[in-house]
C-alpha cells in the first residue's frame, strides 16, 4: 500500500453535508501518477479493505467514515470492499465504480419534456449494470444542492450513498449493487438554504402502506391473460358502444378485502348487473383515506392498503377476463401539502406553481401543478400512459377539469392574474390536457379519456386536431344537476319546472356525454338516490326506479354509484361502505331493494341488446322528441334509433297517478309497439300496471306524427316499447 490519498478538505464537507454534485469523480477509484486511489465513505466502518483477485489491501482509516489508499496498479482494476463493522463483516459492490445507469436519450427527453415512459427512466429500478445486479436510484431535484438515498440498506443514513448530479438535466442518479426489490427507500434531498429533507420518491411503483410513507423498491413480474380483451377493445369507438359504468370506491366496496379477493367477487358481481365498465375511483396512493384517493402522493403506485401493484394487476385481469372495461379516476388537477411526498419537494416550488397565490387550490386546501413547466407537464402525461401501458386500464376519468382551465376558478377579483390576453382561461392547463389527451389516445388505441368538467367549456370531447381538448366522453353535470331538482320536488309541483328535466336536450350534442350519478351525488348531507326523491317510501322507490330508466333511454353513456343499483336509503360511507344486508332475505328485503337491482340488470341487458340506445349517442339524427311538453301531466316521451333507424320508444310518468288510454304520436311505419321494460312491474317492487298486449297504432295523428297509440302510463314508471317486427316468435 502507497501512501494515503484522502478526499480533500473541501469535498470532505460536502460530502459530509450532502451538498456534492459528484461523489464519483471523488470516491471509487482513480489513477493517479502512483498507481490507482481508492476512496470510499463507509460511515460506522471499523476498516475498508479492497479486494481484487488474490490482492487485498487495507485502507487508511481518514476519521468520519472515509477510508483511503493508493495502490500501485497500472490501472483499475474489478474490485470488490470488505468492510468491517462491529460484529459483522460485508463484502459488496463499491457503487462508486459505476458508470451512469441512465443514458443519454433518457436525460435529453427528460430536459425536453418529452419522456413518454418516464417511469422507465425516473425512480428506482432493479436491474443488472456492468454484470452486476443491483437497484437504479434516480430523481428529478434540479434546486437541491445534494441529494442522498436512505433506506434499510444503510439504517436510513444516507452519508454513504450520496447520488450524482446529471448535468442539467436536474437528474440525480445512483447505482447502489446488492439492493433489490423489497427494499425501503426514500430521498435526503439537501434544500438551497442547506437544510435537508425526507422524501418518498414521486415516480415508486410501490409504497408502504398508509400512514408509513416509504417507498419500496418493486418490478413487476406478472404475466396477463387478457390478450383478447385487448386486441378488440379498440373494434369501435367508444361513442358508438354500450358502456354502462358501475363507479365504486374500491377499499370500502366490501370493506377488509385485498385486490385478489375482489378479483374473485367483484367481477362475478359486475357481470351478473350487465354494467359493461368499472370505475374505480382514485387508486393511486394517498396517505388520507378520507380523501377517498383524491389527494395523491404516489402518483405512480396503486394504494397498498389492498395489495401489491401486481395483485391490482390480477383484479383488473380478471375483470378483462369477464369482459368488463376498467375506468380509474385520475387525479392531476392538484397534490396535498405533506411534507415527506411533492411540496416544495427540493426547497423549492417544483412541482406546483412558483406563485402563491396560482399555486394554492382555494377549496382544498392542495396545491396545483405547475402545467406551465414542461416537466411537471411530462410528470402527469406519462402518468396517465403509465396506468393504461403498465396496468392495461381502458380509460381515465380526469377529476376537476373545471378547476385546471379556469384562473378565476373559486377566486374572487384581486386572487388571480389573467391570462396574456386578458381572459381568464389557464393557457398552460389547456396546453397541457391537449398533450396528455393526444398522447395517450397515439400510445393506447381503444383507451378513453373522460372530462369530469362541470362548465360550458368550448371543445372538450372535440379532438385536438380541431382544437379540442381531445377527450373522449365529459360528465354531463348539467343534466344530472337539473334532473335530480326536477325529482326532488313533490310531483304537484313538478309541472312548474318541466324544463329541468328536458333542457339537456338543448345542447346534449355540443360534447360527447355521460350521464353521472357519481359518489359525489350520494354523501355530504345530499342524502343517497333513492333518499331524495319525495313521498313514502312505495313512492320513493317508484321514482327512483322511473329515473334509472329515463337515464337509461337519455342518449349518453351512463354510470351509477355502488349501492344505488339497489336503492339503499342512507348516505355512502368509505368506513362501511354499501349496505348489502338490504339484499339479504332474512331482513325482509324482497322485493323493495332485490327488485331494484332487478331492475338494474334488465336495464343492462336490454341496453346492451338494443343498438338504438347507444350507436347514435352523439348523433342528433338518433333522438326525436314525442312529447317534451307535457308539463301538467309530469309526462315525457321520446324515440330512439339505432343507424339501421329501428326506433325504442321510451315514455316517463313521473306523477303518482295511472293515465289511462294516453295518446302518444308515433311513425306509421310501425305495424305494433310491444312493451320491453315497464318499472312498475311487480318483480321490481311495483303496482304491476302494464301493457300486456301490443299496442297497435291508429290512424289518426297525433304529435305531429301520422299515427297514435294509447298505452296505460303506470304511475311513477318509464315504459320503453319497441316494435313488435323485432320481435322473435316467443314475443322477447
Amino acid at each position: 500500500m502507497a501512501l494515503s490519498s484522502a478526499v480533500g478538505t473541501g469535498d470532505r464537507e460536502r460530502l459530509l453535508a450532502g451538498t456534492h454534485h459528484d461523489p464519483h469523480a471523488v470516491l471509487g477509484a482513480h489513477p493517479v501518477p502512483d498507481g490507482v486511489a481508492f476512496r470510499a465513505l463507509r460511515p460506522y466502518a471499523l476498516s475498508v479493505t479492497v479486494v481484487a483477485g488474490s490482492l487485498r489491501a487495507e485502507l487508511h482509516d481518514d476519521r468520519d467514515g472515509f477510508f483511503s489508499g493508493v495502490l500501485p496498479l497500472h490501472d483499475v482494476p474489478e474490485y470488490r470492499l470488505l468492510v468491517t463493522y462491529e460484529g459483522a463483516v460485508l463484502e459488496t459492490e463499491d457503487a462508486y465504480r459505476f458508470l451512469p445507469a441512465l443514458g443519454e436519450l433518457d436525460l435529453h427527453l427528460i430536459g425536453e419534456g418529452r419522456h413518454e415512459e418516464l417511469w422507465q427512466a425516473l425512480g428506482a429500478h432493479p436491474m443488472t449494470h456492468q454484470g452486476v445486479r443491483g437497484t437504479r436510484f434516480s430523481v428529478w431535484a434540479p434546486n437541491a444542492r445534494g441529494v442522498r438515498v436512505i433506506g434499510g440498506f444503510n439504517f436510513w443514513d444516507g452519508t454513504g450513498h450520496p447520488m450524482r448530479s446529471l448535468g442539467s438535466s436536474g437528474v440525480w442518479e445512483l447505482f447502489v449493487p446488492g439492493i433489490g426489490e423489497g427494499e425501503l427507500y426514500k430521498f435526503d434531498l439537501t434544500r438551497p438554504d442547506g437544510t435537508h429533507t425526507l422524501r418518498a420518491d414521486p415516480l415508486a411503483r410501490r409504497t408502504e402502506v398508509p400512514p408509513a410513507t416509504a417507498s419500496i423498491v418493486a418490478r413487476s413480474t406478472y404475466t396477463w391473460s387478457d390478450a383478447e380483451w385487448m386486441a378488440r377493445r379498440n373494434d369501435r369507438p367508444v361513442t358508438e358502444a354500450p358502456v354502462s359504468v358501475y363507479e365504486i370506491h374500491l377499499p370500502s366496496w366490501r370493506p377488509g378485502l385485498t385486490y385478489r379477493q375482489l378479483a374473485e367477487q367483484l367481477p362475478a358481481y359486475v357481470n351478473d348487473l350487465g354494467f359493461t365498465h368499472v370505475e374505480l375511483m382514485p387508486l393511486a396512493e394517498h396517505p388520507f383515506g378520507g380523501s377517498w384517493g383524491y389527494q395523491v402522493t404516489g402518483f405512480y403506485a396503486p394504494t397498498a392498503r389492498l395489495g401489491t401493484p401486481d395483485d391490482f394487476r390480477y383484479l383488473i385481469d380478471a375483470l378483462h377476463q369477464a369482459g368488463i372495461g376498467v375506468l380509474m379516476d385520475w387525479v392531476p388537477a392538484h397534490f396535498p401539502r405533506d411534507d415527506w411526498a411533492l411540496a416544495a419537494f427540493d426547497g423549492r416550488p417544483l412541482y406546483e406553481h412558483p406563485d402563491p397565490q396560482q399555486a394554492a387550490h382555494p377549496d382544498w386546501g392542495t396545491l396545483e401543478f405547475d402545467y406551465g413547466r414542461h416537466e411537471v407537464r411530462n410528470f402527469l402525461t406519462a402518468n396517465a400512459v403509465y396506468w393504461c401501458e403498465e396496468f392495461h386500464i381502458d380509460g381515465l376519468r380526469v377529476d376537476a377539469v373545471a378547476s385546471m382551465l379556469y384562473l378565476d376558478y373559486s377566486r374572487q377579483s384581486g386572487q388571480w392574474t389573467p391570462n396574456p390576453y386578458g381572459g381568464n382561461e389557464n393557457l398552460d392547463a389547456i396546453a397541457f390536457l391537449k398533450e396528455m389527451n393526444a398522447t395517450v389516445h397515439r400510445r393506447c388505441p381503444g383507451v378513453v379519456t373522460i372530462a369530469e368538467e362541470s362548465t360550458a367549456f368550448d371543445g372538450v370531447t372535440r379532438p385536438t386536431h380541431h382544437q379540442g381538448l381531445g377527450f373522449g366522453l365529459k360528465w354531463n353535470m348539467g343534466w344530472m344537476h337539473d334532473t335530480l331538482a326536477y325529482l326532488s320536488k313533490d310531483p304537484v309541483h313538478r309541472k312548474h319546472h318541466h324544463n329541468e328535466l328536458t333542457f339537456s336536450m338543448m345542447y346534449a350534442y355540443s360534447e360527447n356525454y355521460l350521464l353521472p350519478i357519481s359518489h359525489d351525488e350520494v354523501v355530504h348531507g345530499k342524502r343517497s338516490l333513492v333518499s331524495k326523491m319525495p313521498g313514502d317510501w312505495w313512492q320513493q322507490r317508484a321514482t327512483h326506479r322511473a329515473y334509472l330508466a329515463y337515464m337509461w333511454a337519455h342518449p349518453g353513456k351512463q354510470l351509477l354509484f355502488m349501492g344505488q343499483e339497489f336503492a339503499q336509503g342512507a348516505e355512502w360511507s368509505e368506513a362501511h361502505g354499501p349496505d348489502w344486508w338490504l339484499l339479504d332475505p332474512a331482513y325482509g328485503a324482497e322485493p323493495d331493494h332485490r327488485g331494484v337491482r332487478d331492475l338494474v340488470r334488465d336495464l343492462n341487458t336490454h341496453y346492451r341488446h338494443t343498438p338504438a340506445l347507444w350507436q347514435r349517442d352523439t348523433d342528433p339524427s338518433g333522438f326525436q322528441w314525442i312529447t317534451a311538453d307535457a308539463a301538467d301531466d309530469n309526462v315525457l316521451a321520446f324515440l330512439r334509433f339505432d343507424t339501421e333507424g329501428t326506433p325504442l320508444l321510451s315514455v316517463s310518468n313521473f306523477s303518482p297517478v295511472v293515465r289511462h288510454d294516453y295518446r302518444l304520436g308515433v311513425p306509421d311505419d310501425v305495424p305494433a309497439w310491444h312493451e320491453l321494460l315497464n318499472t312498475d312491474t311487480a318483480q321490481y317492487g311495483g303496482s304491476d300496471v302494464r301493457n300486456p298486449d301490443p299496442l297497435k297504432p291508429d290512424s289518426a295523428p297525433w304529435h305531429g306524427r301520422p299515427a297514435g297509440i294509447r298505452p296505460t302510463l303506470p304511475p311513477l314508471a318509464t315504459v320503453w316499447l319497441r316494435p313488435a317486427y323485432d320481435l322473435g316468435s316467443n314475443g322477447e
